[in-house]
């Protein structure tokens, strides 16, 4: 999953009995690491009342600022003893689309779907100015995978905010659509910097340009260094030198190489076939344009490591040993994105250097005790998630709920919404379309089951696993092999019976392993199946398209499983 750079040993090995070469080794790891937070598993989540979108530390002023996709702006202060919530704003009409925070940490912007842009005192807990400004998607887009490298590396997507304070390159970096990637001063002329690379045909910079994937995420390093980011579709993190433009680590979180390691048992953690197939479909899940964006990169303070979301949790990366130090969540049913990082001292301000804690002075113990706290969001998630140092974690209790969700008490309106917009269906498959009808009334968690998956995108790509001649084609299994799925609620859900019968071909049922276990898995009927009244769930039946059911139905197959892949390509509800 890990590419290294030029210096990592690459071709052929020395003889056996040649000294080995040494690996490198970054002093003081363990203290960096240590100034992480010490627990895998989150401590507390706080809720909005729609899903989060951005999460932010200020640097200086010690406040943890989160975002929803409705517009909302929360303001909590860092203390000893966690956060604590200080105001909230309605920010917006709609979406947030990005946030930045200025270097000092008292200024913090976001820019909205309503077209103004917002700038807050962090301090005062105000709204300091207003702007209205008319963008296309494309160029809110653009200014959405752009930061200032006098930032500190705070900056997490958006415009730049000028600086007074004098720093090495006063420049920023942007990246347009097509995945070319600019240096540019933030005034004057808005050239390229003279203390960076000279030609551009020198640097990396065209990686996004020839692998067709730009950059959703730029972050610069605490140190002006490196800068890292995150690109699609190839779902790659790249670091790179600052001042040469010379990429420095690339790192493949693609699904086809996770899929590949887990496959070999060369995955950093092995997990279960069916919680792979589970975690596989959250992947698939953010690659929603509406959540590119709100995946991102961040560096520690020591500019040492880097920390981003994966299948497998938090990742964090020693990029000088190209190992991966620690994973925050591995076991945590969430799937993070917008992540943000502190490692201050809430109460006491003095400055520890690492020489200065490598001392073992025992002056020093109780100035260099440290708070750190790792902030993450979740995909399609109303909460957040804090890691600290806490030991003692009570799974009861560590949920706070400290907001009433808007659709809490919305699900009859929901299935009224899905029987009336979610009337029919057309599977896209690699043989051809099958339009299906689909009965709300008769099986609405089976309907808004299906409805839903189909709208996320959970059955793309995905194969017809199972077919037998005059019975049925079966579907929807994310891992292929009949033994994955999972319904849109994170369990199994009741089946539902009624005046419905299997009494004739190009039925659509729910799959299942034995009562009350349905899942995502669905079949078609191609015979009558009476046998199958009251076993499985009726939720939908065919009216066109019936040819492509059978010519999928008699494909050449082995053990039930075609022997080449038939695919749904995708599913339009209508």
């Amino acid at each position: 999953m890990t590419e290294s750079s030029s210096e990592d040993d690459i071709g052929p090995a020395l003889p056996s009995g040649a000294p080995k070469k040494k690996r490198r080794k970054l002093p003081y790891e363990k203290l960096y690491v240590n100034a992480l937070p010490s627990s895998p598993r989150y401590s507390k989540s706080l809720m909005h009342k729609d899903q989060l979108a951005f999460v932010t530390m200020t640097p200086y002023t010690d406040f943890l600022i989160t975002s929803s996709i409705d517009g909302v702006v929360k303001f909590w202060k860092k203390d000893s003893s966690g956060i604590e919530a200080v105001k909230e704003f309605k920010a917006h009409g709609g979406e947030i689309r990005s946030v930045s925070v200025s270097q000092e940490g008292r200024s913090f912007a976001t820019a909205g779907a309503d077209n103004t842009i917002k700038i807050f005192d962090v301090v005062n807990f105000e709204e300091a100015l207003q702007s209205r400004y008319s963008l296309s998607q494309k160029k809110r887009d653009l200014l959405s995978k752009s930061t200032m490298g006098g930032a500190n590396g705070r900056n997490q997507s958006t415009f730049s905010q000028s600086s007074t304070e004098a720093h090495e390159f006063d420049c920023v970096l942007s990246a347009d659509e097509n995945g070319m990637m600019e240096y540019w001063r933030p005034s004057g002329s808005y050239e390229k910097p003279d203390n960076v690379w000279e030609y551009k045909s020198s640097t990396d910079l065209f990686e996004f340009k020839k692998a067709k994937s730009p950059p959703t995420s730029i972050v610069i390093s605490p140190s002006f260094t490196q800068f890292a980011t995150f690109s699609f579709p190839d779902r790659r993190v790249r670091v790179f030198d600052f001042a040469s433009g010379k990429l420095y680590r690339s790192y493949d979180e693609s699904i086809a190489t996770i899929t590949d390691m887990q496959q070999a048992g060369t995955a950093l953690q092995k997990l279960e076939d069916v919680e792979f197939g589970r975690r596989l479909a959250a992947e698939r899940e953010i690659e929603n344009p509406a959540l590119q964006n709100k995946i991102n990169v961040i560096f520690d303070e020591s500019s040492n490591f880097i920390m981003y979301g994966s299948l497998l949790g938090v990742k964090v990366i020693n990029t000088l040993t190209n190992r991966v130090v620690k994973v925050f969540g591995k076991d945590e049913p969430f799937r993070s994105l917008n992540l943000a990082l502190y490692q201050g001292q809430p109460q006491k301000k003095g400055v520890v250097t690492v020489s200065m804690a490598a001392s073992a002075n025992p002056l020093l113990q109780e100035a260099e005790e440290r708070d750190p706290m790792l902030v993450t969001t979740g995909s399609g998630k109303i909460r957040f998630y804090i890691f600290t140092n806490e030991e003692e974690i009570s799974r009861s209790t560590r949920d706070v709920q400290n907001e009433k969700p808007k659709h809490l008490n919305a699900h009859p309106q929901l299935e009224a919404k899905a029987a009336e917009t979610g009337s029919a269906a057309v599977i896209h498959t690699t043989y051809g379309d099958i339009h299906i009808r689909l009965f709300p009334e008769a099986a609405p968690k089976a309907v808004e089951n299906f409805v839903t998956h189909a709208k996320n995108g959970y059955y793309n790509n995905t194969i017809f696993h199972r077919i037998i001649r005059k019975f049925m084609i079966q579907g929807g299994d994310p891992l292929g092999d009949g033994t994955g799925g999972e319904s849109i609620w994170g369990r199994e859900f009741e089946d539902e019976f009624s005046t419905l019968k299997h009494d004739k071909p190009y039925t659509v049922s729910m799959a299942n392993a034995g009562p009350n276990t349905n899942a995502s898995q669905f079949f078609i009927t191609t015979e009558k199946t009476p046998w199958l009244d009251k076993k499985h769930t009726i939720f939908a039946r065919c009216h066109k398209g019936m040819d492509v059911v059978h010519k999928i139905e008699n494909v050449k197959v082995y053990k039930e499983k075609p022997v080449d892949d038939i695919k749904i390509v995708n599913i339009d509800i209508l």
